[in-house]
């Protein structure tokens, strides 16, 4: 079947980045169609934290991180690991990550994740004044915890940079001073860091389903279609899908984790992986959460959706095709367990998904090097729900050939 229809601009994805980024073009007066893949499973957008998460400037590459990452990367249920499997193919993103914890890449680094955070914290007041959806909403902050005083002295540079860039904390030197904002914690966390400016939404998948209606009641379209290939011609880029082709003057590559296969199609080899998350949601009741908890030094959240308790995160690198391992999630709700003595575990359900991550924690917000009509929005890693409104603004920018607010080199498809 082939589309006859030529479309203003065509977005690829219908997760947070994809329904974003066609909202903002639809504010610029843009007519859009988003096509998505036809599936049954449960993506990232839907299931992640639901943490707007604008405190993390601090890319995963940091300097001597490679010296830690042996270590990790040896368990196997671990915050950090590589199946064995996995480990030949993703040994050139490896490199590239190592090279960006590098002093001089990963200040760089710092800086454009810093302008991107401020963006899209703006940005996203900016989003839900124009949508609403406020009860989809919770402003209860988020508290790092660290166990004993060694762990929390390493972890002050990265608040002392958050300082820097005007993020407001509290530091917590002792166990009754971190009960007082979350009762119920193991007392082997003796330190913590609470950001009180932190957000949440009550459930990520309520708060896309929102955008999403209100992007289809403002005439935006969206069609089912698994694409394969773009095809630019003279006048239109052509979009092939499984199912058919379509032709559009513009569009936007907002697929997630497959979004590199479409880039290297075009000739853009770009170093996207996928980081594999695991998580279990409890029913209501599990547990008073009073605020967003991370647990720095074992890699993992527990946070607040729909009443209940969402624990998850670790990375494993294992790319798109190895069957998942949910002995990771396990693992997390076990030691949230012990970290909440009160934490009712039963009844729970698990999921893991795909986070599309670059190597120096930072998204393609770009042009392809091979067409300008066509513009990426792909690899934000942990960070796609949190940089979602600032992204689709940019998007719209590169769109309507208008200057950025920040200097987008740093998002460059051609950087690597």
């Amino acid at each position: 079947m082939t589309d006859a229809e030529v479309h203003d601009v065509l977005v690829i994805g219908a997760g947070i980045i994809g329904i974003s980024s066609a909202l903002a073009l639809q504010k610029a007066g843009r007519k859009v169609l988003v096509l998505d893949r036809p599936t049954d499973i449960r993506r990232a957008s839907d299931m992640n934290a639901g943490a707007f998460a604008f405190t993390d400037i601090v890319p995963l590459a940091t300097p001597g991180i490679m010296r830690k990452a042996p270590k990790w990367l040896l368990d196997p249920l671990g915050p950090l690991s590589v199946p064995p499997a996995y480990a030949l193919p993703i040994a050139p993103w490896m490199l590239r990550f190592w090279r960006a914890s590098w002093p001089d890449r990963y200040q760089a680094s710092l800086s454009a994740q810093a302008s991107l955070m401020q963006v899209s914290q703006a940005a996203l007041d900016r989003q839900t004044g124009d949508v609403g959806g406020a009860d989809l909403f919770q402003r209860d902050g988020q508290m790092q915890l660290y166990e004993g005083d060694r762990e929390f002295q390493a972890s002050l540079p990265g608040w002392e940079l958050r300082k820097e860039h005007g993020i407001r904390f509290e530091l917590l030197e002792n166990p009754d001073a971190i009960a007082a904002v979350q009762p119920g914690l193991d007392r082997r966390f003796t330190h913590a860091a609470y950001t009180p400016d932190w957000t949440n939404t009550c459930d990520p998948a309520r708060w896309l389903a929102h955008l999403t209606s209100t992007f289809t009641a403002r005439n935006g379209r969206i069609g089912e279609g698994d694409v394969v290939a773009l095809r630019p011609g003279e006048n239109t880029v052509g979009v092939e899908t499984r199912s058919g082709s379509y032709e559009a003057k513009q569009v936007v590559v907002a697929a997630g984790a497959w979004s590199h296969h479409l880039a290297h199609g075009l000739g853009d080899r770009i170093p996207l992986e996928t980081e594999r998350g695991y998580n279990t949601t409890l029913p209501a009741g599990a547990f008073e959460l009073k605020t967003h908890l991370t647990f720095s030094g074992h890699g993992f959240v527990v946070t607040r959706i729909n009443g209940g308790v969402r624990v998850g995160g670790a990375v494993e690198l294992g790319g798109l095709r190895l069957k998942p391992n949910y002995k990771r999630a396990d693992i997390l709700l076990n030691k949230a367990k012990r970290f909440l003595p009160g934490l009712k575990s039963e009844g729970g359900s698990q999921w893991m998904g795909f986070r599309p991550s670059l190597p120096d924690s930072l998204p393609v917000i770009d042009r392809s090097s091979k067409d300008r009509r066509i513009i990426y929005a792909f690899g934000h890693g942990h960070l796609g729900l949190t940089q979602s409104a600032g992204t689709a603004e940019l998007v719209a920018h590169l769109a309507g050939e208008t200057p950025a607010p920040i200097d987008m080199s740093a998002f460059s498809a051609r950087r690597f």
